[in-house]
């Protein structure tokens, strides 16, 4: 495995990305404490904290009681993540300016590598990165850089000196510069690794170090374990692709939507756009997960399967069964709806659109029922492209707060379409 002897790798990373985002969209909220939540009520959390909060002890997941009895000047903001989209997109036209992009790993972290002569000067790359994004946007959007051996220690890098840093770590600092952060400071490695790390007697990251590849594939219990290893030592370990297992969206309910027919509501528009993005990239799903997430107790959910498929009509008639089920769900059972705080629909069994037709069905008059849903679903999605999302639709349109199936999660960034 190659050992690079130079600093190969820029990792950005946003910060505070949605509230500085409505703090450049708002100029009356710069230099403010705000939070952005996933819907205007009083009784969710935030999904960010701008700066300012987060001086306050605020941070995502805070409710938003709490927010306001540790920062009474806070402003809530309800999110917009067809803003933040098209405001990615202008980021990433801005950077591409001073220096290729490399690979998008969410909507406020990138990743661009870097020749030889780019790594010698490193620092003055990341300070025009910086300097055109003030420019070109303003100052209320800030990023921090990080530069290193590899991505994993670009990451590591960028997080050190947060907000607005810029740390360059050549292969000599390895691994002085690293060993005072704590376990949780490096990037993949959650509540689960951690504890299987304290279980093998590793409690700092100097202890972490000295393991060798194939300790970490044991602990890991894969070969993430071995690659994260030799990626902390400097080598060069290139993320792996990942390989589509699903199509899925879910949503938190809104007080006034935790009630039977509307959670079924919220879930159809779920899964229509979910089965919209399958359409897109020409797959078919051969089954279906719905779930709800109650309050105090572990998210429940039923599957439902069915021969491949990628239409609207059989994906949400499997849906109205699966609804049916969890309505009389042992683990619902000593529960009520008011306790539902969240719903999740999952599209998987992923296969190619084009199935052989006699695998898809036995009967004739099925085949011809299922082409007719398809082209139905077809005409559905290139009306919505043309005269927008709320124009034609399978039952009501009308979603829990602003949005539905744009929520903007780890790795996909969603297309503007979605909205």
């Amino acid at each position: 495995m190659r050992k690079p002897d130079l600093p190969e790798r820029l990792y950005l990373d946003f910060d505070s990305f949605f509230a500085s985002a409505e703090q450049q969209m708002n100029p009356a909220l710069q230099g403010k404490p705000v939070g952005v939540v996933p819907h205007a009520s009083e009784f969710t959390g935030l999904i960010a904290a701008s700066k300012e909060a987060k001086k306050f002890g605020l941070k995502t997941g805070t409710s938003v009681r709490e927010a306001r009895e540790r920062c009474p000047d806070i402003a809530i903001i309800e999110a917009r993540p067809d803003e933040y989209v098209k405001l990615h997109h202008k980021i990433l036209d801005i950077i591409d300016t001073v220096l290729p992009i490399g690979d998008v790993r969410s909507i406020d972290e990138l990743v661009c590598r870097l020749l030889p002569s780019e790594s010698r000067q490193a620092e003055a790359l990341g300070l025009a990165i910086k300097a055109a994004l003030r420019e070109k946007l303003g100052s209320a959007l800030t990023c921090s850089i990080g530069v290193a051996p590899n991505e994993l220690l670009a990451k590591i890098a960028a997080e050190i000196d947060k907000p607005d840093g810029l740390v360059i770590v050549r292969p000599e600092d390895i691994p002085c510069r690293f060993l005072k952060l704590q376990l949780r400071d490096l990037p993949g490695i959650a509540a689960g690794v951690e504890a299987r790390l304290l279980r093998s007697g590793i409690t700092t990251v100097e202890e972490l170090w000295k393991i060798s590849p194939k300790q970490g594939r044991a602990i890991w219990g894969s070969v993430e374990g071995e690659r994260f290893i030799a990626g902390l030592h400097g080598y060069a370990v290139e993320k792996q692709e990942t390989q589509r297992r699903m199509f899925g969206h879910g949503r938190v309910l809104p007080r006034d939507w935790r009630q039977p027919d509307k959670i079924l509501q919220c879930a159809r528009l779920l899964c229509m756009s979910a089965s919209r993005r399958l359409r897109k990239e020409h797959y078919r799903a051969g089954a279906l997960v719905y779930g709800w997430r109650i309050k105090g107790q572990e998210s429940i959910s039923v599957e439902g399967v069915f021969p491949p498929s990628r239409d609207d009509h059989c994906f949400l008639t499997c849906l109205g069964q699966l609804h049916r089920r969890l309505l009389v769900h042992p683990a619902f059972r000593n529960a009520n709806f008011r306790q539902i705080k969240n719903v999740h629909i999952y599209l998987h069994h992923l296969s190619g659109e084009v199935v052989d037709s006699h695998d898809l069905f036995d009967e004739p008059q099925q085949k011809q029922r299922q082409q007719r849903w398809e082209q139905v679903s077809d005409t559905l999605d290139r009306v919505r492209k043309q005269f927008g999302s709320d124009a034609l639709s399978l039952g009501p349109s009308i979603a829990p707060g602003s949005y539905i199936g744009g929520k903007i999660a780890f790795g996909r960034i969603p297309d503007l379409d979605d909205y």
